[in-house]
């Protein structure tokens, strides 16, 4: 089978050719439909983030994909069920509760316990045939199949969301303005789900690009207004725009981090997703402090997610309009065209390398 790996030593994917894997008691076969690229994919090619399976010189890429299942085995799914599969798998000898209690994206991320498929210590899922456990495997309407790769990476902001919720639940939160740093393929997908049901008055999204430009124009016609960070960086927002009761810090740059605290009007969270490398800046510790505890400011940190998130991802990825799913998504390619799916380019937002067709059970 056809399987995009990146090797040991080398900055760019390629095919290779492995066996079909062979599922052991409690895994159902999966054969693999799309899987999306993201930055943290180009992060591991250019080994910057993650790490190779244990003895390994080569790593399946990928961690947001879709498929549908060609061998149940023993679990309780069906023969061409539509599934998407989670990211986090527990090591053999690792801390298994967090798995158990279905919250694995909250087991810590220095203990050992667990890989991220296609991302650090184990092959991920851009490969013709994958195995997975039951557990990790999340079933999707049938219809959603073209577009499921997307369920992952929105499955993330769902989770993010629902801490900020948790974070102003101690009182009567009432949001009217947002804004999510970043206007990438994540960025873009958060702006819509905060669209859907008018909760926020005001939407902005936070980026560095010139018109014209694709991003720009669906932030514009979600009602959003851009916010260009070379004119209003930041910390500069509450006197430029206004002060935001929710920033979704989408980017990985430490310093957003830190001026996200600035960016809050009183009682608002900031979510923060991006994994930044190192990064030294100074700040005025006295002064970031008092402003969240004066204005009962929150930020909260979330990766990864688990399979009730995926689940919800699903629903909420039915909710999108559909012009908004097929701008974002900027090409499907198959694998003999790597170099397109891995493009990182201002005419690109969201890619996938297509594997196999989905043939309607």
């Amino acid at each position: 089978m056809k399987a995009v790996v990146v090797q040991r030593g080398e900055r760019k994917p390629r095919v290779v050719d492995r066996p079909r894997p062979v599922s052991d008691p409690g895994e159902a076969l999966v054969r693999i439909l799309r899987v999306g690229v993201d930055g943290t994919d180009r992060e591991v090619i250019r080994g910057a983030h993650g790490g190779f399976p244990a003895d390994a010189d080569e790593m399946v890429l990928g961690h947001e994909a879709v498929g549908v299942v060609v061998e149940p085995n023993d679990t309780d799914l069906a023969m061409g069920q539509a599934v998407v599969p989670t990211v986090r798998s527990p090591t053999t000898d690792g801390d298994r509760s967090w798995f158990d209690r279905g919250e694995s994206d909250m087991a810590p991320w220095d203990a050992g316990d667990f890989h991220e498929r296609g991302i650090t210590g184990a092959d991920g899922y851009m490969a013709e045939y994958v195995t997975c456990p039951a557990r990790a495997l999340v079933p999707i309407p049938d219809d959603q199949v073209a577009e499921g790769f997307l369920v992952e990476p929105l499955s993330i902001s769902v989770k993010a969301l629902e801490q900020v919720s948790a974070a102003r639940s101690a009182f009567d939160w009432r949001p009217e303005s947002a804004i999510v740093l970043g206007n990438g393929s994540l960025g873009l997908l958060t702006l819509g789900l905060l669209n859907v049901g008018d909760r926020f008055d005001r939407l902005y999204c936070l980026g560095r690009r010139d018109r014209p430009d694709p991003s720009i124009e669906i932030i514009e016609d979600l009602g959003a207004t851009y916010v260009d960070s070379r004119e209003t960086p930041v910390a500069a927002l509450p006197d430029k725009v206004e002060p935001m009761d929710l920033v979704f810090e989408a980017t990985g740059s430490p310093r957003h981090a830190v001026e996200t605290v600035e960016a809050l009007a009183a009682g608002g969270v900031g979510a923060l997703l991006g994994v930044p490398e190192d990064g030294e800046m100074e700040i005025d510790a006295g002064r970031l402090h008092r402003k969240m505890v004066l204005d009962n400011k929150a930020l909260v940190g979330s990766v990864n997610s688990n399979s009730g998130h995926l689940a919800t991802a699903s629903d909420r990825l039915a909710d999108l309009p559909e012009w908004l799913v097929e701008r974002v998504v900027t090409g499907i390619y198959p694998p003999e065209r790597l170099d397109a799916a891995f493009a990182d380019d201002d005419t690109t937002i969201k890619t996938a390398v297509e594997l196999g067709e989905y043939e309607k059970r």
